[in-house]
């Protein structure tokens, strides 16, 4: 039974566990498959926010945790596919499970592919784009003149310039962590695709194996090796250019913070001279 034949004759029509206990085990592997494929277009959905209003770090963690899902699914997946196709190196094996199963190796295969192209789109993305920070929520002010302000809305106005240089200094702390946070991202994405990259040998050990070509698999999975070796060179280039863009970023915002800090205190000077000239 191929991925195929799941999504026709319902194979993934209940994820109940006594269902999925009942499953024959290339109808296990094929459910597997289907997974993956939708845990995947989840994961499509997410990348392509990437950039957008929606790209906050809430959505970084939902990106997160799919692609973490994703890897066990393929991890389960490849395991069972391995027990799948052991009993096939027996010559008295059937000549059709041979090929169903090599069917269902050419549709995992074409799965990973998907799945390390949203991948390698993804990692690229996380390293041009910086989440949003959260929205700041400062106190509002009548308009006028500072001068002509009483004593109290002077008090308020002084506690919201004191409210803008923390937010200022949160907002720093925050590009700081956001740098150590891409990093981290990157380092698992690297990871990730040298595990993948290691699942995609095993299945080009195991076609051979199985001793039947279908699509000319072998070379497909060569090919994918190679991507794979190639997205890990890219993602080098991307942590090198982390660090330089996120912190130009703090510099900038420290700048800002130096200034702002600059007019609370002219502000301060201005309310001390005002009240020297009330008490002439």
């Amino acid at each position: 039974m191929s991925f195929q034949d799941v999504q026709t004759g319902g194979g993934a029509r209940s994820s109940s566990s006594s269902y999925m206990a009942s499953k024959s085990p290339s109808q296990a592997v094929a459910a597997g498959i289907f997974q993956i494929n939708t845990a995947v277009a989840a994961f499509r959905r997410l990348v392509d926010a990437i950039g957008t209003a929606k790209d906050t770090p809430d959505h970084r963690l939902k990106l997160h945790n799919t692609r973490q899902r994703i890897l066990q699914l393929v991890k389960e997946t490849s395991a069972k596919l391995k027990a799948l196709t052991e009993p096939d190196h027996d010559p008295t094996v059937n000549p059709s499970k041979k090929v169903e199963d090599a069917k269902l190796a050419r549709d995992f295969q074409n799965t990973l592919q998907e799945f390390q192209k949203v991948q390698q789109l993804a990692s690229e993305r996380e390293s041009t784009y910086s989440p949003a920070p959260p929205p700041p929520s400062l106190p509002t002010t009548s308009s006028g003149s500072d001068e002509s302000l009483p004593q109290e809305k002077q008090r308020l106005l002084m506690e919201q310039r004191r409210q803008e240089v923390i937010l200022l200094d949160n907002e720093i702390g925050f590009n700081e962590a956001m740098i150590d946070e891409r990093e981290q991202g990157i380092r698992e994405v690297e990871e990730q695709i040298g595990q993948v990259n290691e699942i995609f040998k095993d299945l080009a050990v195991l076609v051979h194996e199985q001793g039947v070509v279908i699509d000319d698999i072998s070379s497909n999975i060569d090919a994918s090796s190679v991507s794979t070796t190639q997205a890990r060179g890219q993602l080098a280039k991307a942590s090198k250019s982390v660090k330089p863009r996120t912190s130009w970023v703090s510099r900038k915002l420290l700048i800002s913070r130096l200034l702002l800090d600059m007019k609370c205190l002219i502000f301060v000077v201005e309310i001390l001279v005002m009240k020297c000239d009330l008490q002439r």
